[in-house]
């Protein structure tokens, strides 16, 4: 199971979406989530609106390639419309491909298939079927209120050739040693086409490590 911190790793609210908190995950051999905005053309990391203080993608990307390798994943939370030209052209720049976008509104995901940009579909409680899900690349598996899939629509998704990004319960404020558990009891822990998204990476590891 490939671990990625949510929003960074960070230990205190104010480092979210921060310098410090991408780097400590980075550092520590962790991929992470962010979101990804405009700003007056440019493109930026900022889950709510952005301003003149939010850290440019360029920053972003840099650090990055500057911190790890390319095994470590990002994924891209893609917060505006219109981005895929812009955003394609910074992943070349790069040279970024341990990537995948999600969130986009229906519409505006078009735009990242027709440019092959590496897609992931959102299924949860209140989007039952995902949109997408022959040309997506993988699913953003979330799950608001309680967990309400289990092993077998997990493995369905992989059975089908999709990677699976499973939300945590903590970010949703539920304690996740339960479903961590279930995880590990049912060992899809030890598939390489899961993901999970946690706010406390390094707890994740031990838990699955031990």
């Amino acid at each position: 199971m490939n671990i990625i911190s949510h929003r960074g790793y960070w230990k205190a609210e104010e480092e979210k979406n921060k310098l410090i908190s991408f780097d400590r995950s980075f550092k520590l051999g962790f991929g992470t989530e962010t979101d990804v905005r405009d700003y007056r053309g440019e493109l930026v990391i900022s889950h709510d609106i952005p301003d003149e203080n939010s850290m440019s993608l360029d920053v972003f990307f840099k650090l990055y390639n500057t911190n790890c390798n390319s095994a470590l994943t990002l994924a891209l939370n893609i917060k505006s419309d219109g981005l895929q030209l812009k955003l394609k052209n910074k992943l070349l720049e790069f040279g970024i491909e341990n990537y995948f976008v999600f969130d986009m509104s229906i519409p505006d995901t078009l735009g990242y298939l027709k440019n092959n940009i590496t897609t992931f579909s959102r299924h949860s409680e209140y989007e039952p079927i995902p949109a997408f899900f022959s040309e997506s690349k993988g699913i953003w598996l979330d799950a608001f209120g309680s967990i309400w899939f289990d092993d077998k629509i997990i493995l369905d998704h992989i059975k089908k050739g999709k990677k699976v990004a499973i939300v945590s319960p903590e970010l949703h404020k539920r304690n996740p040693i339960e479903f961590w558990e279930y995880l590990k009891i049912n060992k899809l822990h030890q598939s390489e086409d899961i993901i999970l998204c946690t706010d406390i990476p390094e707890d994740a590891i031990e838990f699955f490590n031990n």
